[in-house]
């Protein structure tokens, strides 16, 4: 219940579609109502009156039962359009509103979570809601009328009748919610299960080369066999319940007739009991089970629906750990002074990534960051945008802290170009666009000379409307490369950080990228990760991490003559070139 209490706010701006469903509910359940009371004053007139007013009173009763289904059709389609309406926009709005708030989260969420487990959040659990706002809501309004309606009638017509076709009530309860809870159980492990698959077939269609490559088809299958086998088993076992709940409900209803046929048939033998009143007796009781045997029926897309909303709003009661605060401002573009100060961090309370980094650039300047792998160099880079923020210290650019600027005015002015460079499954220019979506033309077409990347863009058969793939699946790795810098050229931002972007690339090609790095850094402040030392020989100031410590800083030329780290990674680089 939590979890549509959650959700219900997602419901408040479909308060009028909400009054017509149950308005139109309320005149469904009275039209249903009304029938069987029209089939008992029809058998009355006829056992009671043979005359020329019981022909009168029989026309009467056909234009009202004409009438009553007239209006039973208006209202039926007010109903079942209406609701869909009403659900569709709900589980549209309530996707949209989960992804932005996984767009919200902070790297630290998403390093913990597969891609496909939160695809199936967005998608498919959202949509599981669906037959719950459109069908189980609605009608669980019609059935609960209807239940009262035909119970209040039921004791009029009589009440020891009545209460003998309620015997079989308790167990018809008991039933429900013992097969429920079994079903539910399996459904939300079915679901559980169904994530994990996702997310397996995500990272191996991803893999799939890796896969190929290392001939691992074979485990692979087993690996999705063994979990889709699971979810199956499980999810039958929940049907199972359900095909047990479905006759049983179906056996207990039949008794009530039963009852009828045994006690009802002698009281109208009697004379104590109207031949109408037993007839409509009939009628009525049929529609009484009948919402019952409806909602045990409906129990499967219940459950369906309540594991989707625990998945749903586990998502969205996650915190971001990365927020803009309430006084957090937008600061325009800035000048590109970076200053950290006693900068600590780590990944898991129990090891330290950084301790203490301290250092300052001046607008234009270039820092370059060196160490071995796990240093904390790549952490560094995460820091300025807020990728993460700091478990201590101080990062400020121009002398404002990142945490008192909003996250999008202080990502506004930080360019990226990354060693793994994720581009989108369109076209090169809209790739590029991405950046600065106000880009001309005539702008992308700059930027990618400048990146050195017109030329093979042109070459291309479709030049700038080239699609390229998932994830630029089509292009090399330094065509690749060259469009992230055209990129970075667009966004024009005062800060650029340049992670690795050279080093999966061959001699030539890098020398063509480093030129194209050399004309981007020009004027702006920039934070190289190199493993190549040769790309970084011009930099300001270097800075050699070692276990998430500064053990070196100064330049190039002092550096290779200091008897340290750094001198020995510069002999290691001068051997394998």
């Amino acid at each position: 219940m939590y979890a549509f209490r959650r959700l219900f706010p997602y419901l408040r701006k479909y308060r009028g579609h909400m009054l017509v469903v149950i308005f139109s509910a309320a005149a469904i359940t009275a039209v249903n109502l009304i029938n069987p009371w029209l089939v008992r004053e029809l058998i009355q007139n006829i056992r009671v009156d043979a005359g020329s007013d019981a022909v009168n009173r029989i026309i009467q009763l056909a234009l009202i039962l004409f009438a009553v289904f007239v209006i039973r059709a208006v209202c039926r389609y007010l109903y079942l359009y209406i609701a869909h309406v009403m659900a569709y926009s709900f589980v549209s709005d309530l996707r949209v509103a989960v992804y932005d708030h996984l767009q919200h989260l902070s790297a630290r969420f998403f390093a913990d979570r597969q891609t496909g487990e939160l695809l199936k959040r967005v998608v498919s659990d959202t949509r599981d809601l669906e037959p719950l706002i459109a069908h189980y809501i609605p009608d669980m309004c019609v059935n609960v009328l209807l239940l009262v309606g035909v119970g209040i009638i039921l004791f009029s017509l009589n009440p020891t009748l009545a209460l003998l076709t309620m015997l079989p009530m308790p167990i018809l309860l008991f039933s429900n919610l013992f097969f429920g809870k079994r079903m539910r159980d399996a459904l939300k492990d079915s679901s559980r299960r169904l994530g994990i698959l996702s997310g397996i077939v995500q990272d191996n269609l991803v893999g799939i080369k890796e896969i190929q490559l290392f001939t691992q088809e074979p485990q692979e299958h087993q690996r999705v066999n063994n979990y889709s086998t699971d979810m199956t088993r499980i999810h039958l076992w929940g049907l199972k319940n359900q095909a047990i709940l479905s006759p049983s409900i179906e056996f207990l209803t039949a008794m009530g007739l039963v009852i009828i046929v045994l006690f009802g048939g002698q009281a109208a033998l009697n004379g104590k009991l109207a031949v109408e009143d037993l007839v409509a007796f009939f009628l009525y009781l049929n529609i009484f089970y009948q919402p019952i045997t409806l909602m045990a029926q409906m129990n499967e897309m219940l459950h369906v629906a309540l594991t989707g909303a625990q998945h749903v709003v586990e998502v969205l009661d996650i915190k971001p750990d990365v927020s803009d605060l309430p006084n957090a401002r937008d600061v325009g573009r800035l000048k590109g002074e970076v200053e950290f100060t006693n900068v600590s961090f780590d990944y898991n309370q129990h090891v330290a990534t950084l301790k203490n980094i301290s250092f300052t650039i001046t607008p234009g300047q270039t820092l370059a960051l060196v160490g071995p792998t796990g240093a904390g160099k790549t952490t560094i880079a995460s820091l300025l945008p807020r990728f993460y923020d700091a478990a201590s210290g101080i990062i400020t650019i121009d002398g404002i802290d990142v945490r008192d600027m909003t996250i999008r005015s202080l990502r506004s002015n930080i360019s990226m170009v990354l060693q793994d460079v994720f581009l989108f499954n369109g076209s090169i220019r809209d790739n590029l666009r991405y950046s600065n979506l106000q880009a001309s033309d005539d702008e992308i077409i700059s930027a990618a000379k400048a990146a050195r990347a017109h030329d093979f863009i042109m070459a291309l058969p479709e030049g700038y409307e080239t699609h390229i793939g998932e994830r630029g699946v089509k292009l090399s790795g330094g065509q690749k490369q060259r469009l992230a810098i055209a990129r970075a050229v667009l966004k024009n931002a005062p800060i650029l950080i340049l992670d690795e972007a050279t080093s999966a690339v061959d001699t030539e090609t890098e020398a063509e990228i480093q030129e194209a790095l050399n004309e981007l850094m020009k004027g702006r402040t920039s934070i190289v990760i190199a493993h190549r030392l040769s790309t970084i020989k011009n930099a300001s100031q270097i800075l050699v991490l070692d276990q998430g410590q500064v053990v070196e800083r100064g330049r190039h030329q002092d550096l290779i003559f200091g008897h340290g780290r750094y001198q020995r990674l510069h002999e290691a680089n001068a051997r394998l070139n």
